[in-house]
């Protein structure tokens, strides 16, 4: 007997509930759905925006551990499903009896004051910790649930692109659109991104996966004779489209990774812009809503008539404000003394996801002195060692890049730079862009990295 996600997540829920008093966490369910999806811990981080060694270092092992002991035997990343499917055959759980569980399950938050009934599928998607962007969420659904509309999503690296978007396909299954989220990070460099024909393929085998639908591209395919364009266009609008009566929400995200692929965007780009217009006067198409999340601006060359960024609704996300990061403070079961949230901005700004370490630090380990927080930092003592080591690397491996990100820190002013160079080092989230003219993000850039680029001997 096969179980599906839903009923082995109610199944664990029902395992963990008898057993040990608790149910999952929501980034337990985000581990367990990137699992049962066969993803790498690197690509669940990633799509939900937490540090990778948080998922394979920390939460995982535990639960994994946990979850040995509830099931009686060896439980990790490799076997979860084959232990789900035993004991789900052990028990014999029934269909019938898998609803009596879903109306019984429930999830406990992290501090366990509170227990909340166990969402449905469509509501998997949940997230621990999250601050509204009032009106952006409103603003962005409202937006989708208008015919063949579209959605163009900016901002740097780790801001909080993905879960606004991801709440707002949540909202839209609630309502009973079709959702899919396909991440170009995905894709091969070296196979998908060198020609056309593969990229188009790799593109709609993927949603079709994300839609769970079957793969029937051959059916449709016709390089030689329609060209991929065309054989893209019909698989979507004769398959993918019209497989469900309600409209199909699809989210195209980090599609600046195409950007220096002039052989791939030239042609995929002015597709999706076709696709936009197509929805004007084809009833069908206007049940495709499309929402494109990146992390520059579009810093390539396109035909004014065949660019899908300068059609439909743009968002830009900012940082925080205070308020906000209050509230985030709030969310972590924190006092939000001004004093802290002062402290904490002068040195990171309203960065989403520093703050979030900087909250789960302070809250798990309470003994920690603010001063001596904020002195360790910028240094390899500090929390973000590992989040700026990573950025040195990359700036080590493009010597030009790191030269020009040096300049910047070593300024007390805004700093122009070549437009290519600023795109860059905005997209990894380093630097704030000003017109033609950018400075870092926050002190904690400019500290670090003022000590560690290129350092003179």
């Amino acid at each position: 007997m096969e179980f599906d996600l839903d009923e082995a997540l109610k199944i664990t829920n029902q395992a963990l509930s008898l057993k040990v008093k608790r149910s999952l966490t929501d980034v337990e369910v985000i581990i367990l759905k990137g699992t049962w999806q066969r993803q790498e811990y690197d690509e669940i981080a990633a799509k939900h925006q937490y540090a990778t060694s948080y998922i394979s270092q920390d939460v995982a092992p535990k639960l994994w551990k946990t979850l040995s002991e509830v099931f009686g035997e060896k439980v990790k990343k490799s076997n979860f499903k084959q232990v789900i499917e035993r004991y789900g055959q052990e028990q014999t759980i029934t269909k019938p009896s898998l609803a009596k569980i879903h109306n019984s399950a429930k999830i406990m938050p992290n501090n366990q004051e509170s227990i909340s009934t166990y969402p449905p599928q469509t509501e998997l998607l949940t997230f621990e910790r999250y601050v509204e962007r009032s009106p952006l969420e409103t603003t962005c659904y409202k937006t989708m649930l208008q015919p063949g509309s579209l959605v163009r999503i900016k901002a740097s690296r780790l801001m909080g692109k993905t879960f606004l978007i991801t709440k707002v396909l949540t909202l839209l299954a609630a309502q009973g659109y079709r959702t899919a989220n396909l991440s170009f990070k995905l894709a091969d460099r070296k196979t998908h991104l060198t020609d056309l024909d593969k990229f188009l393929r790799w593109l709609c085998i993927n949603i079709s996966r994300e839609l769970n639908l079957p793969n029937h591209l051959n059916e449709y395919w016709d390089e030689e004779d329609m060209g991929s364009k065309v054989s893209c266009t019909t698989y979507f609008e004769d398959y993918l489209i019209p497989s469900g009566d309600s409209p199909l929400a699809l989210c195209l995200d980090d599609v600046d990774l195409l950007f220096p692929h002039p052989e791939i965007y030239e042609d995929f780009f002015g597709l999706l812009r076709s696709w936009y217009e197509k929805a004007r006067s084809r009833p069908r198409w206007k049940k495709l809503r499309l929402a494109l999340i990146h992390s520059t601006d579009v810093y390539i060359r396109l035909n004014i008539n065949q660019s899908p960024f300068n059609v439909g609704l743009p968002i830009e996300l900012s940082e925080f404000t205070s308020l906000q990061v209050q509230e985030f403070a709030k969310q972590h079961k924190l006092e939000p003394d001004m004093n802290l949230v002062a402290a904490l901005m002068n040195m990171i700004g309203g960065h989403p996801y520093l703050l979030d370490l900087a909250f789960y630090h302070l809250k798990n380990y309470p003994e920690t002195q603010l001063e001596k927080f904020l002195a360790d930092a910028p240094t390899e003592a500090g929390i973000y060692a590992s989040h700026l080591r990573e950025n040195l690397l990359h700036l080590h491996s493009h010597p030009q890049l790191a030269g020009a990100f040096k300049k910047v820190v070593n300024s007390t002013e805004a700093v122009q730079l070549e437009p290519i160079e600023a795109y860059q080092l905005q997209s990894m989230g380093l630097v704030k862009l000003s017109g033609n003219e950018v400075q870092p993000r926050c002190n904690l850039y400019r500290q670090y990295f003022c000590q560690h680029l290129f350092p003179s001997h």
